[in-house]
């Protein structure tokens, strides 16, 4: 590696480099660096975690658990030498692939450097209430060289801390309540240690005799209490203070203005949350104009939600959803070859598959979502005729028309596809302004371009960039503390017309999913930036669709800013901090 890394600098120096050579499509002079860390990483992550053992393969995995203290302190460590290593590197030589792999990795260290104290300190905040928690760790540091260990010993090991649990959760279960980022830690604690005890138990146990004999009714014992005890942390935790009391049974955790600042700088994202909610009206006010002039072509004068009523009520007939989901990719796919946007590979388009999604899921996703296949969410026999009609309702023709592309090509799909065969070590600098930017840049694009025929698909994909707007609008309000999840239902409800349920659904990912903060900002916003270095690149006369298009795809799902320049070989720096303001609100 380290020899193919001199080659290139060489060739670089030699041959004055251009973007033409096709050695950088694939790699950069801190390609091996970026590659290297990633697997030191991940090193350390599996040899501190549990072994989640599968008695019937031969290879085993790990299990994600919260870092031990160890585990952090080594993490801190190994971030610490890379930082050190890229200050020794000649950043000045380099070519501008290899400068935007530098800032990348390094912001990537920062990141999860800041990650790691964070989590440092939540977990000393609740460390009291696990007192005995070194102790487990202690019994799993020996389990991972094979100490020998006396049966006996560890017998009475576990029954002491047992009973050291029991004071703990004593004391922990008078609190009045405690903030739920901190009772989700203390959950996440617990949880990790029982996986780090059944793994030293599952070691031993059935292999040492004497192990054999002692430890199976005290282990029992003390598993059982670390669930009920893994329960009770985070039941007894309470919502943030910052959380307005609700009626809709949405619990997350607003994280506030100065968090979400911190974010969307490392996003590179140049501006305040307050820009962004104004940046999200004046695009609203763009699609109301719009929406006005279809209900008008349509003779609903300037009531719109008439309009969104007939639109709703054009759902297909039961069991022919997925046949109308392929006419619309074709619609899509002929569209953009007609106009030679972008270069689709064939097994792109052959390789795609195709899904139905359970009722479960679409309580938290109403609508359907793509990648390696597209998930489709439509009525199961399992729900109410009522949730049945607003699935059918909200998953119609003319809003659907908007969104396949976004889920296969050249969206998500294409995505995959591309981002697995070109520069596949960016995998770490993932953005979603990169992630979700690219598909919702193609409805802008499309919409933009007249695939919309009829003002009945215009209002379908108006639909939807109404609803992205939305999303910016809904969650810097409730992360700023200003909106309850029942005010960003409502909001969906009557400004965007979705129907109570999908609102629901909507709000309820957005909080409770499992997605960060900026993730359903990332839409509109990376769209935007797209659109805007489009208007650099090709509208300028620079480059061609295509050639755009294919280069983006190309460069992987990195902050767009970094996309940039790339395409434009901006002089960089080593402490290169984001400024690109690719938003005109004058305009």
């Amino acid at each position: 590696m380290i020899a193919f890394m001199v080659m290139i600098a060489f060739m670089a120096k030699a041959q004055n480099v251009s973007s033409s050579n096709p050695l950088f499509e694939q790699t950069s002079e801190v390609a091996g660096k970026i590659i290297q860390y990633g697997q030191d990483i991940s090193a350390i992550d599996d040899f501190y975690a549990p072994y989640n053992v599968n008695e019937h393969a031969e290879y085993q995995y790990k299990l994600h658990v919260l870092n031990s203290p160890e585990q952090r302190k080594r993490l801190l460590e190994i971030n610490g030498d890379y930082l050190h290593q890229l200050g020794e590197m000649d950043f000045a030589s380099m070519s501008i692939y290899g400068k935007v792999d530098y800032i990348l990795l390094k912001k990537r260290i920062h990141y999860e450097i800041g990650l790691l104290k964070k989590e440092d300190e939540q977990y000393n905040q609740v460390a009291k209430f696990i007192s005995f928690s070194d102790r487990i760790y202690a019994l799993e540091k020996k389990r991972r060289r094979g100490d020998f260990v006396e049966g006996e010993k560890v017998a009475g090991e576990l029954v002491s801390i047992l009973q050291q649990l029991k004071k703990d959760s004593v004391v922990y279960s008078r609190l009045p309540g405690i903030d739920l980022p901190l009772a989700k830690k203390m959950q996440e604690a617990l949880l990790g240690l029982r996986a780090r005890l059944k793994d030293f138990y599952g070691f031993y146990y059935a292999y040492d005799p004497s192990f054999t004999w002692w430890v199976p009714q005290p282990y029992q014992k003390l598993d059982n209490a670390l669930k009920k005890y893994s329960d009770l942390a985070v039941d007894k935790g309470k919502l943030s203070t910052t959380q307005k009391a609700d009626s809709s049974g949405i619990k997350g955790v607003p994280i506030g203005k100065e968090e979400l600042t911190r974010q969307l700088q490392s996003e590179m994202i140049p501006y305040t949350p307050e820009e962004l909610i104004k940046l999200a009206n004046k695009e609203f006010a763009w699609c109301d104009k719009e929406m006005l002039k279809a209900s008008q072509e349509m003779g609903f004068g300037n009531d719109w939600k008439k309009v969104m009523e007939k639109v709703k009520n054009s759902y297909v007939p039961v069991g022919h959803q997925p046949e109308l989901i392929v006419k619309l990719y074709n619609d899509a796919i002929s569209f953009i070859k007609a106009r030679d946007l972008i270069t689709i590979p064939p097994l792109a388009e052959e390789t795609w598959g195709m899904v139905m999604m359970s009722p479960e899921r679409q309580l938290v996703n109403p609508f359907f979502t793509g990648g390696k296949e597209i998930s489709i969410s439509y009525p199961t026999n399992t729900m109410g005729a009522q949730d049945k009609l607003m699935s059918m309702r909200g998953n119609n023709p003319y809003f659907s028309r908007g969104t396949v592309q976004h889920e296969l090509i050249p969206g998500h799909n294409l995505q995959y596809f591309m981002n697995s065969r070109y520069k596949a070590y960016r995998q770490n600098f993932t953005t979603p302004f990169a992630v979700e930017g690219w598909p919702l840049y193609w409805e802008l694009l499309l919409y933009d371009k007249g695939f919309a025929k009829t003002p009945e698909e215009r209002v379908g994909m108006l639909f939807w960039r109404m609803h992205r707007c939305a999303r910016i609008i809904f969650s810097l309000n409730y992360h700023l503390g200003n909106w309850t999840p029942q005010q960003c239902i409502d909001f969906l409800v009557d400004r965007v017309g979705h129907e109570k349920a999908n609102a629901e659904g909507e709000v309820r990912r957005s909080f409770e999913g499992g997605y960060s903060p900026l993730y359903q900002v990332a839409y509109l916003l990376g769209g935007l930036q797209l659109m805007e270095l489009k208007k650099e690149m090709v509208d300028s006369g620079k480059m061609t669709y295509k050639q755009f298009h294919d280069a983006v795809m190309k460069e992987n799902l990195i902050p767009i800013e970094m996309v940039r320049a790339t395409l434009t070989n901006q002089p960089l720096t080593r402490d290169f901090t984001t400024g690109w303001k690719f938003y005109d609100f004058n305009k």
